[in-house]
């Protein structure tokens, strides 16, 4: 369960041709999780803004009821638009967890690499990141940065890596999402 998610479309009216009220499509901080939301009635809601979602209803200042799991393919093109900018934001709020992953990100075979799996990072930047990181650990996406001369913008391969991850339900590796919602 996500305890805050960062919104991506709010539908002041609801989904065209469904009668019900006001809905939001949110993504959860944690694992990326794609929410459909039910907004409390005199909520104003932004697109982008972190709201919480977490079982302490007190707590619930926006959001009446998380109404489920979506799909990628089931959000809106306005979300679908967004998506990228709000992981980026997330990446960014998040930085010490990611950079994590630089620094302690495993091998997934003897020939195949999880840092691989960031889009555009070959086994020569893998390999500069894997002795960058021998010498020391890195400390922030600036510190990546500027010590991996191939690497522009970290939180940028995370987001994009995540976002792959999300349209792709059939995604053999996942470093960072849950696996998608089977509907029956």
């Amino acid at each position: 369960m996500e305890d805050y998610v960062y919104i991506l479309d709010y539908l002041s009216v609801g989904r065209p041709g469904h009668k019900r009220g006001p809905l939001a499509y949110g993504i959860g901080e944690k694992q990326f999780t794609l929410l459909e939301l039910i907004p409390k009635p005199d909520a104003t809601i932004s697109i982008g803004e972190k709201v919480y979602v977490g079982k302490d209803m007190a707590k619930r200042k926006k959001i009446a009821k998380v109404k489920g799991r979506v799909n990628y393919d089931e959000l809106t093109s306005t979300a679908h638009g967004e998506i990228f900018y709000v992981l980026s934001d997330i990446v960014k709020d998040n930085e010490e967890r990611f950079v994590s992953f630089f620094n302690e990100c495993p091998a997934i075979t003897t020939r195949f690499h999880a840092l691989e799996l960031l889009p555009g990072l070959g086994k020569k930047t893998m390999l500069e990141i894997l002795d960058e990181r021998k010498k020391a650990p890195f400390t922030s996406f600036a510190d990546i940065d500027a010590r991996v001369k191939t690497i522009h913008g970290p939180e940028k391969l995370i987001a994009r890596r995540v976002l792959e991850e999300l349209e792709n339900p059939n995604e053999k590796y996942r470093l960072f999402t849950r696996p998608p919602l089977v509907k029956k």
